[in-house]
């Protein structure tokens, strides 16, 4: 089943990806709010969760940020990440770059050691104010699932103006300190064939993390519920291979 993060502040848990990662959730604790529907999303989908439309307060994130990190380093256990992820897009908030500014403040103060990541789907990195943001993380990692427009309308169904070319060039402007993360599977969808493994949609893909240079990409795919039930998970081996073809362009490229 899928669900919802139920708090502001979530785990600590073990992320497949980042290490021990206490999680902060800046959207609605009883309903999703984003600009993608995910056909994969661990939160289900969007129109499942109405709930009550409100961003949680960048004075409420503080305080239980601070508590939390207090306590995770007073019972000898400081998290490796903080991440940003939670009920939906967390730089849709409109206070994103003042909780950014207030987590490093209270990681520099609590945790040194901690990196703090952001997972964004990509869609509001035209706003100056989240680029900056971004900028100042650790790890802001990056949605790019498929380099053909249809792909990402079956698989992420943006909820606005979506183009892949605009969001290639908005990436490139990162010059190269960001991390793409790609979601790899097949299955189907509305009686429509997904697959964004194939010899066309990899190499098309691998084209343009080419042009963008990130610092690292992360592949990966299915390990939670899913809305659609009618997705198949990719094998690890066949990741690998497609990491192997990242790596050969000189990227480094890690498998989930």
């Amino acid at each position: 089943m899928t669900s919802l993060y139920d708090n502001i502040i979530f785990g600590p848990i073990r992320s497949r990806r980042l290490g021990l990662s206490l999680g902060v959730n800046l959207l609605p604790i009883d309903s999703k709010l984003c600009s993608f529907d995910c056909i994969y999303c661990e939160c289900g989908w969007n129109d499942e969760h109405p709930g009550k439309r409100r961003f949680n307060a960048r004075e409420d994130v503080r305080a239980m940020l601070d508590e939390t990190l207090q306590k995770m380093v007073a019972q000898g256990t400081p998290p490796d990440v903080i991440t940003f992820a939670g009920n939906g897009e967390p730089t849709l908030h409109p206070d994103f770059e003042s909780i950014i500014e207030d987590t490093i403040a209270l990681r520099d103060k609590h945790c040194p050691g901690a990196k703090v990541s952001v997972l964004s789907n990509a869609t509001q990195i035209h706003r100056e104010d989240v680029r900056r943001a971004l900028l100042r993380v650790d790890n802001n990692i990056l949605k790019l699932d498929s380099a053909f427009d249809a792909t990402v309308q079956l698989m992420n169904k943006p909820q606005g103006a979506y183009t892949v070319a605009r969001t290639v060039e908005l990436l490139k402007a990162f010059e190269g300190n960001l991390i793409v993360q790609t979601m790899f599977l097949r299955g189907e969808y509305l009686g429509q064939r997904v697959d964004n493994t194939t010899e066309e949609e990899v190499s098309a893909w691998l084209r343009l993390v080419e042009e963008i240079r990130p610092k690292q990409v992360m592949v990966y795919s299915l390990d939670r519920d899913t809305p659609c039930q009618t997705l198949e998970k990719v094998e690890k081996d066949e990741l690998r291979g497609i990491a192997e073809r990242v790596e050969a362009l000189g990227i480094a490229c890690s498998v989930a």
